[in-house]
């Protein structure tokens, strides 16, 4: 058995059922009327048209180097700091910086298009007419651009592309140029600490030849002259027991002897001269062969960094370009006659029950 307060409600409901079914001549006219004005609006709006483009941004491959790399340690974690993690934000980013957008205003002159007086405002307006996305599946870049003028559309759509390309051109943005630049840097930086360590050591008094062999080679050569020499001396003395100061064979023995002499005379001047600075040459000389290996490893890494680069390609590959246009997309004229069809009904609907409510107090005033 419905209750008292349900009845009621349901009596309320027919009521206002049947006062709408006979005031339908009412919300049929509001409803066409205002249907067919915001149809009429708008073909007063300036049409407005989309041009869409699309390209692919790097991707990240898995580099030659990547066990060199890790073969570093801390090293290698330094050198990929800087790698990027998300190219797409970051494209985007780039793309929707005031340095490209007031390329693209001063190019289109989008001061005077849009009527703004402050670049700021233009830059606003730009911003609100273009829209940039990636792709959910496909890893794409998708570039949308609003304009009255379907050419313009397009060529702007267009231009960010060029503007991008243009601006990571001189940026190192991939995983493989960033490493370049990295060892690029710090192999100029080696090769000058290199250059004065080998200078520093030079002072001590070991020659350019002496630097490329141990402290243990320098003192073998040394004793390998002692023994020539002392060998020499011994073969003078037997030929001077037996011949003349004036053969030939003797004279051969003293010259011999005599070169012999002042390279053992060279030989211990830079020994004396070592001596005297033989704290200095040790630490001079470990600082030399360390930033030789360290030039020697930045070498190998830089030559597999631009190998890398090499094989990555250009950086940004353009899928579609923006195409001008052949139909509007603002405004939707289906759509805004149908909601205005449906705000004049809804106005037309609630103009009878307020009226109907007032019919009753009028009479019983």
């Amino acid at each position: 058995m419905n209750s008292p307060m349900t009845m009621h409600n349901n009596d309320q409901v027919h009521e206002l059922l049947s006062l709408l079914g006979r005031s339908w001549r009412t919300l049929a006219s509001a409803t066409v009327l205002t249907g067919a004005l915001a149809l009429g609006v708008t073909y007063l709006i300036q049409p407005t048209f989309t041009a869409k483009a699309s390209f692919l941004p790097p991707q990240q491959q898995q580099s030659s180097s990547a066990a060199a790399l890790a073969s570093l340690g801390a090293l290698a974690s330094l050198a990929g700091s800087g790698a990027v993690k998300s190219p797409t934000d970051q494209f985007i980013s780039l793309m929707q910086s005031v340095t490209v957008s007031d390329r693209i205003i001063d190019q289109f002159h989008l001061m005077d298009v849009y009527e703004a007086k402050l670049r700021s405002v233009a830059r606003q307006r730009l911003d609100d007419n273009v829209r940039m996305q990636p792709g959910k599946k496909d890893g794409l870049i998708y570039i949308e651009v609003d304009d009255h003028d379907p050419k313009r559309a397009a060529d702007m759509a267009n231009r960010y592309i060029n503007e991008l390309q243009r601006m990571t051109s001189g940026l190192a943005l991939s995983e493989a140029a960033q490493r370049r630049v990295f060892f690029e840097t710090q192999l100029k930086q080696t090769r000058d600490r290199l250059t004065l360590a080998q200078q520093a050591l030079q002072v001590s008094g070991f020659s350019a030849g002496d630097l490329k062999s141990e402290p243990r080679a320098a003192a073998e050569s040394y004793a390998r002259l002692k023994a020539e020499q002392t060998a020499a001396e011994v073969r003078l003395r037997t030929l001077q027991s037996t011949l003349s100061d004036n053969s030939s064979e003797v004279q051969r023995a003293r010259a011999t002897l005599a070169a012999l002499e002042v390279q053992i005379g060279k030989a211990e001047a830079a020994g004396a001269a070592g001596a005297r600075q033989q704290d200095g040459y040790v630490s001079r000389y470990r600082d030399y062969k360390y930033e030789e290996a360290l030039f020697d490893i930045f070498a190998r890494q830089f030559e597999l960094a631009k190998s890398d680069e090499s094989r990555e390609g250009s950086l940004i590959q353009i899928i579609d370009p923006a195409l001008v246009p052949d139909h509007k997309s603002k405004p939707r004229r289906a759509m805004t006659a149908l909601g205005g069809a449906f705000a004049g009904l809804f106005a037309a609907m609630l103009y009878v029950v307020v009226a109907s409510r007032r019919k009753p107090a009028r009479a019983a005033a």
